[in-house]
This record gives C-alpha cells, sequence and structure tokens, in this order.
C-alpha cells in the first residue's frame, strides 16, 4: 500500500528533536522557527512533558468518556487559571478542526439558528461545516458547501454592520480568528473584535473566537483576541495544547449550557491526552512563557522592520508573518537548505514564524543573521 500523496514533502527525515533543535537521520541539526504548524509550544521533548505522558502512560493510556477522568477536571481548573476564564466551561476532543465543528455545533443548538459569518481568508479546517467556514474553495468538497455560510471582509466593522442590519436575526455565530496563521499573520483590530461582540450581544448571535493557532499564549495574552478587551462566547483551541500530541478543546461560556448527548468524541480528553495538555499548562506558568513570548516578540519584530527587503512585518508575540515581494520567492527554500532553518509560509509571499514560546534570543538573533546573508547576497 502507498501513502495518499496530499502533502509536498521536504527531503527531510527528521529521527530527534529538543528544545528548538531538530535533527535528521544524517545527524544534521535544524533550528525550529514553525513548531510543525504552531504546535510545539514548550519545545520538543521537555523533560516534564515527557515525565508526565511516561508517568501516566505506566498507569492508564486510555479510557472512554463513560466514566470519570480526574484529568479532564485537573485541566479543565488549571486552563481556567491560567486563560482567566474561570467560569467557563470545557469540552475536550482532538483537532482544531474538531473544536471549531463542535463550537458551531453548539451555537446553533443555543440559539436555533443556522447562519455563520466568516471571514475573507479564513482557516477554520476541513471537515464538514469547518471547511464550508474556510475561504478557500479548493479544499471545499461539493458536499461541503453550503449557503448558511457568509463570508465578510476582514477588518471592515461597516461591512459587518450592514449585514447585520439586514440578516442578523438568522446569524447563529460569527467564528474569528484573532490572527489568521494560513490567510498570512493577518491581524484582527480590536475595534473590529469589539463590534462583533457588540453585534453578538444586540443579535443574540454566538461569537466564536478560533485559537487553534493564535491561542496558548502565542501572542503574549492567553488568546489572541483578548488585546481587544472583550470575551468571546467560544473559544477553540488545539495546536499548541499539547505540544505534539493529538487534544482540543472548546472553553464555553456560562449562558450555554449542556445536555447529555448534545457533543461527543471518543478519544476526546482521554487519560493521555489530559497529561499532556497539563504538562504544556504548568511549564506556561511556571516559566511565564506568554510573558517571554510577548518581550521577544516585540524585540524581534523590531529588529525585523530594519530591513527594507520585507515590505511589512505582522503579527503579535512569537507569531511573526513577513511579507515579501516576487523577488524573495526562493528566501523560505534557501533559509532550510543553506541555514538549516525551518519556517512556515502562506501563499504567496509571506514567511511565517510561529516558533517555541520558550524560543531563546540566541535563536532569533540566527535568524536574523541568517536573512542579512540572503539579503546581502543579492545585493
Amino acid at each position: 500500500m502507498q501513502l495518499f500523496d496530499v502533502y509536498p514533502l521536504n527531503d527531510i527525515t527528521i529521527t530527534s528533536a529538543r528544545g528548538s533543535r531538530v535533527y535528521d537521520d544524517k545527524g544534521q541539526e535544524y533550528l525550529d522557527l514553525y513548531g510543525g504548524h504552531a504546535v510545539i509550544s514548550i519545545g520538543h521533548t521537555h523533560p516534564h512533558y515527557v515525565e508526565r505522558l511516561t508517568s501516566q502512560l505506566n498507569k492508564v493510556g486510555f479510557y472512554s468518556n463513560s466514566v470519570k477522568i480526574p484529568g479532564q477536571v485537573e485541566l479543565a481548573n488549571l486552563l481556567g487559571k491560567v486563560s482567566g476564564r474561570e467560569d467557563y466551561q470545557l469540552f475536550l476532543c482532538n483537532s482544531g478542526a474538531e473544536a471549531n465543528e463542535n463550537a458551531l455545533k453548539l451555537a446553533s443548538f443555543h440559539n436555533g439558528r443556522k447562519k455563520v459569518v466568516a471571514f475573507r481568508k479564513s482557516f477554520h479546517g476541513r471537515t464538514s461545516l469547518a471547511v464550508a467556514a474556510t475561504d478557500n474553495p479548493a479544499i471545499v468538497a461539493p458536499v461541503n458547501a453550503t449557503a448558511d455560510v457568509t463570508f465578510l471582509p476582514f477588518n471592515d466593522v461597516e461591512a459587518l454592520e450592514d449585514f447585520f442590519a439586514r440578516e442578523g436575526d438568522k446569524v447563529s455565530s460569527v467564528i474569528i480568528e484573532g490572527i489568521q496563521g494560513v490567510g498570512g499573520i493577518n491581524v484582527a483590530s480590536e475595534p473590529f473584535l469589539q463590534a462583533i461582540r457588540r453585534l453578538c450581544d444586540q443579535y443574540d448571535a454566538i461569537f466564536v473566537a478560533d485559537s487553534v493557532q493564535c491561542g496558548y499564549g502565542r501572542t503574549g495574552k492567553f488568546y489572541s483576541h483578548d488585546h481587544s478587551g472583550v470575551s468571546a462566547d467560544i473559544y477553540s483551541m488545539a495546536k499548541g495544547m499539547g505540544n505534539g500530541f493529538p487534544v482540543a478543546g472548546i472553553s464555553i461560556a456560562p449562558k450555554l449550557h449542556p445536555k447529555y448527548g448534545m457533543l461527543g468524541t471518543t478519544f476526546g480528553g482521554n487519560h493521555l491526552a489530559c497529561a499532556a495538555a497539563s504538562a504544556v499548562l504548568e511549564v506556561m506558568a511556571k516559566d511565564r512563557l506568554m510573558e517571554h513570548a510577548a518581550g521577544l516578540g516585540e524585540y524581534w519584530m523590531t529588529e525585523l522592520r530594519k530591513f527594507p527587503q520585507i515590505k511589512e512585518v505582522r503579527g503579535k508575540g512569537l507569531m511573526i508573518g513577513l511579507e515579501f515581494g516576487e523577488e524573495w520567492k526562493d528566501l523560505r527554500k534557501n533559509l532550510l537548505a543553506k541555514h538549516r532553518i525551518f519556517t512556515g509560509e502562506a501563499k504567496p509571499y509571506v514567511i511565517r514564524l510561529l516558533p517555541a514560546l520558550n524560543l531563546e534570543k540566541a535563536d532569533a538573533d540566527r535568524f536574523l543573521e541568517a536573512l542579512q546573508t540572503e539579503f546581502s547576497a543579492k545585493a
């Protein structure tokens, strides 16, 4: 049997990793500034994380949600404290797409409506409703297409207000990334997020804050939406939540009420997933990683803005996008091949930086030096 060929692959086989370093099967070291799509939040093979998972695996690795799982209660309490949402409720699942799917479904249960507002350049996942709310027709199969999702311009308060004036009583939910990841590190403005909150309150719609990539402390606050000073009704999370272990969830405001059978999952919130997610939060709190991400991100973006070759530097904390012109289309490839640095991308010419939250300043400087080398070579 062959693998179903849907991933363009680098010809690299990673066999070990530590902190912000990964190593291939030839012993070559690479600096990881991408964290496997913002997944590695506390560094590869963090000792506390490994110990937590190993200890749990030696006790019990899995049982279903038909029994009490103390780790779920522990995780919920810890997440409430670190995120500042102690009065919210937690539903655990397995992936970001599943989290968004459940968030949109829960909103519809709450108000009995169907219409979803999403935004241009959004990415919310690949499952049925999550992909329908994703602004990329290439990955929306005919069976996923629905007239119940409306895409509005990102950061356009007037367009949002006009739509609600016409259709507000039909809107179930508004879903928005605080910072668009796949879309190119586009930051939702504070007035825009505040307008979403106001309109959702006015029309009894649910504000879904997609925090799958831009949450979990990456921007210097727990959820990137927190920079706007308003709270969403549901926060979806995944990626950095498990530092590589598949775990996801939605944090749900008190006004939304559960009912037996409303949501469900076989693997979500299993013993190992809870151990992984709790380990991440424990390290984040102990090492003050949100503050570190904010400080290092500010330094890094200040230095990056000094390069005239970069058209725009966008982001917050350690979620950074660098937009280039077409003449730098090979830059990301050169950073990997020549400088052994992993980065991400967004089409057409945006480099995404999504490193571990405990990245060291020396590693940030190594990237700056690599850029300077590439820019000088083409001068």
